[in-house]
């Protein structure tokens, strides 16, 4: 059966939309079919909102998470008077505070690396996000550093070098309880599973 031959600007549509993860061909078929029979004044708000995404979702000016352009620089975590300054939770992405947050169990705050250390990809301990911790734990006012990175080899590479850096620092490490799944991405992890993982988290060694 021949596949069907869709105009170039609806190919290249899906070829972008293949772009997001998750999304394999047939999925950003139906996606651009869909976004095709939209109304005028619908694609408008969508192009709008895509054009301007950068402008108003911003980067937290503490920890490296996602902020609205109204939150004045800081997200609501570090904004809100409620979270335990004292204990820093490290994660790879902003994405993974929500997987963290839905557990329900974390009241400190969070540090985003925006990334890891991958050689393979070259990507090295200079594409880490580390200036604002590096003062955060200066300031002696950080108690406990938590590494909730994947458990894969880059995640697990990137927490040993952390714990190395910081490890003549007087602060607690400590890492995420081993209940998640090896080689796993923190990203996909349940809230359940998290919040076991947070509770029973154990020493840096």
């Amino acid at each position: 059966m021949n596949e069907p031959v869709y105009p170039a600007a609806l190919s290249e549509l899906m070829e972008m939309l293949r772009l997001l993860p998750g999304i394999g061909k047939r999925s950003a078929e139906r996606m651009a079919m869909a976004l095709y029979q939209l109304d005028e004044e619908q694609r408008q708000a969508l192009s709008e909102n895509l054009r301007t995404l950068h402008e108003r979702v911003l980067l937290c000016r503490e920890c490296g998470n996602l902020a609205g352009e109204e939150e004045q620089g800081l997200c609501r975590i570090c904004a809100s008077p409620l979270r335990d300054k004292g204990v820093v939770c490290v994660v790879e992405e902003a994405s993974q505070i929500r997987t963290i947050e839905s557990g329900g169990v974390f009241r400190g705050v969070y540090h985003v690396l925006g990334g890891r250390i991958a050689p393979l990809e070259g990507k090295g301990v200079e594409c880490l996000h580390l200036e604002k911790l590096d003062e955060k734990i200066k300031s002696g006012l950080v108690r406990e550093l938590i590494l909730a990175l994947s458990s894969d080899v880059e995640g697990q590479a990137t927490a040993v070098y952390l714990a190395n850096r910081y490890k003549k620092d007087p602060l607690k490490i400590t890492r995420l309880a081993q209940g998640l799944p090896a080689g796993s991405d923190l990203s996909y992890a349940d809230p359940a599973t998290i919040a076991v993982a947070l509770n029973g988290r154990t020493s840096f060694d």
